[in-house]
């Protein structure tokens, strides 16, 4: 059965060889001068270009230097190297080449305006923040692009795969952050690069081992396999938990802020023509932006109606469209 569904997926008569494979993903094969003349002019290029994207918060940008950046294909070598048990220098060309991209990064923080604050730009926060989701969707992508570089009659897919997947971007971002100083936000760029990077070796590996890449096993070391396994387990384990830790923050900051808007709508409901505009939570502080003809009312029975909903700690701030600011206190008391 496995065997069948292996061959819908990858059909022997639609295979790459090994040697087409290495071909494509290996830069010390064949003209190697001129693939890595190819890689590092077009890893630059896509540097330069996601930085202006980033900085002018232009999606459009971004998407064109996800398009044209070479990285996934050394990342890719990796997960051939693994199966086959070879070394091509493919993990040195990552990391050279993330240290580029960052060091992109961070020259271009030096046209940043002084004050600028890095989370009201789209293309900053959108990738500070990942969760378990990013790492599912990298996934996904990954096996769509060992696929396609597996199989002759699906190319086409790659410049999908190479828009879905976010390699350049989060690293300029990473870069951006650590020049203006905000190492949080930095961390969490290169977290989602690092749950993309062994999402796309992941994939890479079960795609590659299911086509027949890999030695023949009265050929294979299994110290060596057990080692690269052993480090690829560890670094997932590395990056799934401030992954998870981020998704389940995401998910209860998502509950409060609905407890607190509900308690607000029921505060404001005696007051006709009221409404509650917005509610953020900002460090431990719930503000609640409420819309209001007259003053708001007394913050007692708001504090009063969330005490046990949110935690006791929070701070509530009131600010009404009228001009008015009220700090209502802790909800514990």
């Amino acid at each position: 059965m496995l065997s069948g569904f292996l061959e819908r997926v990858l059909p022997a008569s639609q295979r790459r060889t090994p040697d087409e494979l290495a071909q494509d993903l290996d830069l010390s094969v064949g003209d190697s001068r001129a693939k890595r003349s190819a890689f590092w002019t077009m890893l630059t290029l896509s540097s330069v270009i996601a930085a202006g994207g980033v900085l002018t918060d232009s999606t459009a940008t971004v998407i064109g230097a996800m398009i044209i950046a070479p990285l996934s294909t050394p990342i890719m070598g990796i997960a051939l190297d693994i199966v086959r048990q070879d070394r091509t220098g493919a993990v040195r060309t990552v990391v050279l080449g993330c240290l580029l991209v960052v060091g992109v990064g961070l020259l271009f923080s030096l046209v940043v305006p002084g004050g600028y604050d890095l989370l009201q730009n789209a293309q900053i926060s959108g990738r500070t923040s990942p969760g378990i989701m990013d790492l599912v969707a990298a996934l996904a992508t990954g096996a769509a692009g060992a696929v396609g570089l597996a199989r002759r009659d699906v190319a086409a897919v790659l410049p999908g795969v190479a828009i879905a997947i976010s390699l350049v971007p989060p690293l300029v971002v990473a870069g951006v952050c650590l020049g203006e100083a905000d190492l949080w936000q930095a961390a969490g760029a290169l977290v989602l690069f690092l749950s993309n990077l062994l999402a796309l070796v992941f994939a890479g590996m079960v795609v590659f081992a299911a086509s027949g890449y890999g030695k023949p096993r009265e050929h294979r070391n299994r110290q060596v396999a057990r080692r690269a396994y052993l480090a690829l387990g560890l670094l997932f384990a590395a990056v799934f938990v401030p992954l998870a830790a981020n998704t389940a923050a995401t998910v209860l900051i998502t509950v409060w802020t609905n407890r607190v808007e509900d308690a607000a709508g029921r505060w404001l409901s005696e007051q006709p023509g009221s409404s509650v505009t917005s509610v953020q939570l900002v460090s431990r502080t719930m503000h609640v932006e409420v819309l209001v003809d007259e003053s708001a009312p007394s913050t007692e029975d708001l504090l009063a109606d969330l005490r046990g909903r949110i935690p006791a700690q929070f701070h509530v701030v009131v600010e009404t469209t009228a001009g008015q600011r009220v700090d209502a206190g802790p909800v514990g008391g």
